[in-house]
């Protein structure tokens, strides 16, 4: 007899339907500003740690857009979410990419500018 459908196609089941973080709150109540300047930081030094620049591209260009189209950034550029909030991914190498959840979306303690 043998194993039956033994022969899945590549990539199946790597696909993950992607969707918000939680809400979340930041340690201290910042501004818009401030989490905007923390997003930069972060996108400025993130390929430093590792990766490749494209990946990380792709993930900026997905956490900055609604779901629908950084579901197909993320598909396109070939990223492996682990985490359906896309705090943790992978590339095709292997390579971990992790996103804190402030450049996914915003704290529950924003505060309005001056």
């Amino acid at each position: 007899m043998g194993c039956v459908g033994s022969s899945q196609t590549k990539g199946e089941g790597t696909v993950k339907k992607i969707r918000k973080p939680k809400p979340w709150k930041h340690p201290q109540p910042i501004t818009k500003t401030q989490l905007m300047q923390l997003r930069d930081e972060f996108w400025d030094t993130a390929p430093h740690y590792g990766g490749r620049k494209e990946i990380w591209d792709a993930l900026r260009a997905a956490a900055e857009a609604d779901l629908t189209l950084a579901q197909a950034i993320v598909e396109s550029a070939g990223v492996i979410v682990q985490s359906a909030d896309l705090t943790i991914c992978y590339d095709e190498r292997g390579a971990k990419y992790e996103l804190p959840k402030y450049v996914l979306s915003e704290p529950t303690n924003l505060i309005q500018d001056g």
